[in-house]
């Protein structure tokens, strides 16, 4: 989930824990704990674009390196709040603020690998990484906990905020098997034969979902939205296997096979090669010219190796696919 949210919930966490011994401190120390895990962020910068992607949420989001890493920052807690938390439950404390952020990255399209170091990410793909409808509820809830001195009163507070909060991840949950049955029943319906199909959440909402649809030639993308009256369309994408016969050798194109997670597909535009991510949908709805969401291009440098760099995305490009969402989430 995005940094702020983070913040939010690892503040939350805090008092939950140590509201009546750190006081308004929970604060501080859950708006740093809920961020530490981010961080990888940070070393990315200081990699290659793929190498970036690669590691974000790997180590710095498992419970492993949690385990390491609390007892460490609940001995700087302890030392610094020496008269007020101890050892144990700081590092309690620290843990907690740290696995409830991964935790909640969990139910994101991007996923976490929570159990490095099995190279494995698990994605339940209900929520996306920005939703107000899941942050709103916390922050309503931290704003009276702020305003007040009691410890049952702001614990009240901070449990009214986490329950509407989680109860909101529950409902996307809910909803993504709707919107996967309708999927099911449309691709049942126009006899469309497939291999595997993913459902995933748009931007800010649980009503608009996309689907992403694998065959042996190609993949469908499609999109539902709850207030959908009509039948759902299905776009074919080919796969491009001449162009992908180009990349193989290359490492970023290996790399970025894996951080996608076999989703993607090899283009060409004006005589550069790109590599695109399925899994986060498209900026417009031209099959025969496809903008996607995220985009590599493929530079040759040699003997047959291309190395990826990110196409950067433009502040047109965010308002014209938050455009297509809140227009297309209506219904059809």
């Amino acid at each position: 989930m995005d940094s702020f949210t983070q913040i939010a919930l690892g503040i939350a966490t805090a008092e939950l824990l140590a509201g009546k011994k750190l006081q308004n401190k929970t604060f501080l120390y859950g708006a740093i704990l809920g961020t530490i895990p981010d961080l990888d962020i940070v070393v990315g910068k200081f990699m290659s674009d793929v190498d970036g992607v690669a590691i974000h949420r790997g180590l710095s989001h498992s419970l492993l390196f949690f385990a390491f890493l609390s007892p460490i920052l609940g001995l700087v807690i302890s030392k610094i709040e020496k008269d007020k938390i101890n050892f144990k439950s700081a590092s309690i404390l620290a843990f907690w603020c740290l696995a409830t952020h991964v935790f909640l990255d969990l139910f994101t399209s991007w996923g976490t690998q929570i159990l490095w170091p099995l190279d494995y990410r698990f994605a339940l793909k209900t929520i996306f990484v920005i939703d107000p409808l899941y942050t709103i509820p916390l922050l309503i809830s931290l704003i009276f906990v702020w305003k007040n001195k009691e410890f049952l009163v702001r614990r009240k507070y901070v449990i009214r905020g986490l329950v509407i909060s989680s109860s909101y991840l529950l409902l996307t949950f809910v909803l993504k098997l709707f919107a996967l049955k309708q999927f099911e029943n449309a691709l049942e319906n126009q006899k469309l034969n497939y291999q595997e199909l993913i459902v995933k959440p748009t931007a800010f909402n649980c009503i608009l979902w996309n689907a992403n649809i694998a065959t042996s030639k190609g993949y469908y993308l499609a999109d539902y939205s709850l207030f959908d009256s009509q039948p759902i369309q299905f776009t074919f994408y080919p796969k491009n296997l001449k162009l992908e016969e180009k990349l193989v050798n290359s490492y970023d194109f290996q790399q970025l096979k894996k951080i996608s997670e076999g989703w993607y597909l090899v283009s060409e535009q004006n005589h550069r090669i790109y590599f695109n991510d399925l899994r986060f949908g498209l900026l417009n709805d031209n099959p025969e010219n496809p903008q996607f969401a995220f985009s590599y291009q493929m530079i040759p440098m040699s003997d047959g190796i291309y190395w990826a760099e990110e196409v950067p995305k433009a502040k047109r490009d965010g308002k014209a696919l938050l455009k297509k969402i809140f227009t297309r989430l209506k219904g059809n």
